[in-house]
């Protein structure tokens, strides 16, 4: 018998590997734990929510719903929503586009990719727009369009000022051409709305692409945007297939924008409401800057 034998004969071979017991594996709730994209550290999801959806380690913006945007940003009990019933049809009879709308009805709770209403910041009084990626990517359609239009409109009733938090894939590929339309009516709203006189506040989020980067999110009295937001018209591969050249990394970002002078500033969502009051308080009549 060899030695070793005196210290392993009847002795139960151990496993390589633990088993977890089936009932174990579901001791964490889904959702209860978020890991940013950016730094890729994990949070609790209730932690990440009371930060405004900002990673807690680097500062990365989450994207934030229609309603979370509200809860942050509009005074508690002020907003009162405005053209909430309006709905989209098929006006082109687009095959499944109807069955598509509810279902993102369904998943997000909305009956549109945006949130209209009045409300305040801190105590001055405004109309908002909100729009809302987790309907149909936030795409612009004919309802879109109007509910915007409608929104700076009663903003030119009241005499408020108008702001918008825009996300966005572009325009509605189901409504073609009408959706497309959306561009001019909302543009000749505004228009009309600044000869006026009115203030109109202009926040891209991540992602405002396609013809709503090239219409009302870029005809802010002010063009804010958030930190590391997607801000284009055509996609990389189109613009680098097009002129046969590489981009820079960062083209195409809030931060590269903001060098190249097509956004006045880019608000941190933790400092937003400070900056907008500020901005809200200076339009005041007898308002002034103060640094």
């Amino acid at each position: 018998m060899a030695l070793k034998d005196l210290f392993t004969k009847n002795q139960p071979k151990k496993k390589k590997y633990a088993t977890i017991p089936e009932t174990a594996k579901n001791d964490v709730p889904e959702g209860i734990m978020s890991k940013c994209p950016s730094c890729k550290k994990i949070m609790y999801t209730k932690e990440l929510v009371k930060n405004a959806k900002v990673c807690l380690h680097c500062g990365f913006h989450f994207q934030m719903t229609a309603k979370e945007r509200i809860d942050s940003f509009i005074d508690e009990g002020s907003f009162e929503e405005l053209n909430e019933e309006i709905v989209s049809m098929n006006p082109l009879n687009f095959p499944g586009y109807l069955e598509k709308l509810e279902k993102d009805r369904q998943k997000s709770n909305l009956n549109e990719a945006v949130v209209t209403g009045m409300g305040s910041v801190n105590g001055h009084k405004i109309v908002l727009a909100i729009m809302d990626a987790s309907f149909r990517m936030g795409s612009m359609g004919s309802v879109v369009g109007e509910k915007i239009t409608r929104a700076v409109e009663k903003a030119d009733e009241l005499s408020v000022p108008f702001i918008i938090f825009t996300a966005s894939g572009g325009a509605r590929m189901q409504e073609g051409a009408l959706s497309l339309m959306q561009m001019a009516k909302t543009s000749v709203a505004l228009k009309k709305f600044s000869n006026n006189g009115g203030l109109i506040i202009s926040i891209m989020t991540h992602p405002t692409t396609g013809g709503v980067s090239a219409s009302f999110a870029s005809l802010g009295d002010y063009n804010f945007a958030e930190p590391g937001a997607l801000i284009a018209f055509a996609g990389r591969r189109v613009i680098e297939q097009s002129i046969r050249e590489e981009l820079p990394e960062d083209f195409q970002t809030a931060e590269f924008l903001l060098k190249h002078g097509q956004l006045d500033a880019i608000l941190p969502r933790l400092e937003m409401v400070e900056q907008i009051t500020n901005i809200l308080e200076i339009h005041q009549p007898g308002g002034e800057l103060e640094w």
